[in-house]
């Protein structure tokens, strides 16, 4: 007997009959005699119907209010879930992040958690068999006792943090598709299913444009070392045998995976804006002159890449910005164009980025240097370079991400099975 956290994405509970379908998995669990906790996510296009109905009754609207009505989607899913359980035999109850308490900070919208706890649902597991079915995605501030939301794919991060606050054997992520790939199989049809990947290699996956989970949920599984099995809810119930081993994707500690490629997986986002500031005096406090105010403003910068002229009195700086974020970065930096004091402002928005992770790169030279030539082979021009310990990533133009792709997930021997 184990204790699981077992959680469901919007698509998973869309609608009556697949709620009632996430119900007969959560049997199937209870049966084999594991204790058992559900985190769910709003129907799916809920959330963004209640995001809309706030903008719509006031473009500017309160953030606590906006927390208020958006938490809703998932009060409603986990009601219906208990519901559903409960008509199959099951003690169920469902549980609001205020009732955990899932203690969050105050910043609506986009709040962190700071602490949960578990104490009287793992009570109720031992004392009434009860599965706690837990409303994703929100949580309480303390000292106001608003209701607060974790911001956009919170669901997963909830879910992690309640497994971590339960101390579960296992938090199984639930979604429309069996697993973690090693890249997005819409554009590379050969793309694999990985058995296993490290916290590290699924951070680097998730930061770069893979879309399975959402950064904080890994970033909170590695803090915690709670294993995390993302496996597909669309599997028949009945077909799945809780003792063994179903298809899907481990993420854990980097000592329990059984082999490391030298590359695990390949990521590209095309949500990507490029900017070149040209002519700086090339002095000390420049660089923070421009990126401190992109941090005020709160905009993530990626790839910078500085080249000083030949009489090394200016330099030029090119970096990277989410293409979100673009006009807000180009109008932070013009409007501070007599305290950096450049010539001249350079953008570029039909860019993409390219990313090769994997934590075989640690002990294998020349990893990068392959990629290099197998893009030029391919006329592919790289505009801008970044690595790390195990990832390195290219910047190049829209137009050639997914021959990129295809090229690399080759070289890299991704194809084969």
């Amino acid at each position: 007997m184990g204790r699981l956290v077992m959680k469901f994405g919007g698509t998973s509970v869309a609608n009556i009959e697949r709620i009632q379908n996430v119900a007969r998995h959560v049997k199937r669990e209870v049966d084999a005699g594991h204790e058992v906790a559900v985190v769910v996510s709003a129907m799916s296009g809920k959330t963004n119907e209640l995001v809309a109905w706030c903008t719509e009754a006031s473009p500017l609207h309160d953030a606590r209010e906006y927390d208020a009505v958006v938490a809703s989607g998932e009060q409603v899913t986990s009601g219906l879930l208990a519901i559903a359980l409960q008509s199959l035999g099951i003690q169920a109850r469902s549980w609001q992040g205020w009732q955990v308490p899932i203690l969050t900070s105050d910043a609506h919208a986009s709040a962190r958690i700071v602490g949960i706890d578990g104490s009287e649902i793992i009570k109720r597991f031992s004392e009434r068999k009860e599965v706690a079915v837990i409303a994703g995605f929100q949580g309480i501030h303390a000292e106001t006792g608003r209701i607060t939301t974790l911001g956009r794919g919170g669901s997963d991060t909830s879910a992690v943090a309640i497994a971590a606050a339960l101390k579960a054997d296992r938090c199984d992520i639930y979604t429309d598709v069996d697993g973690v790939y090693t890249t997005d199989p819409r554009v590379v049809p050969k793309a694999r299913r990985l058995d296993k990947v490290s916290f590290e290699e699924m951070l680097e996956l998730a930061s770069l444009g893979a879309k399975v989970l959402q950064v904080r949920s890994v970033e909170l599984g590695m803090v915690h070392n709670m294993p995390i099995f993302v496996r597909s809810s669309f599997d028949k119930p009945e077909d799945i045998d809780p003792h063994g081993t179903p298809p899907g994707t481990l993420i854990s500690s980097e000592e329990n995976s059984m082999e490391n490629h030298v590359v695990t997986g390949i990521a590209f986002s095309k949500d990507e804006a490029q900017i070149s500031v040209r002519r700086i005096e090339d002095k000390p406090g420049v660089a923070a002159s421009i990126f401190g105010p992109l941090a005020d403003a709160n905009i993530n910068v990626d790839m910078i890449v500085q080249n000083v002229s030949e009489d090394g009195k200016t330099t030029d700086l090119t970096f990277t910005v989410p293409a979100s974020d673009f006009a807000r970065a180009k109008q932070t930096i013009t409007s501070a164009q007599d305290k950096i004091g450049y010539a001249r402002f350079d953008s570029e928005t039909d860019v993409a980025k390219v990313s090769v992770i994997g934590s075989g790169m640690r002990s294998h030279a020349g990893v990068a240097a392959q990629a290099f030539a197998a893009l030029a082979a391919r006329n592919i021009n790289i505009r801008a370079i970044t690595t790390s310990e195990i990832k390195f990533s290219v910047l190049i133009d829209a137009a050639y991400t997914e021959l990129a792709v295809r090229t690399l997930h080759t070289l890299y021997g991704l194809d084969q099975v």
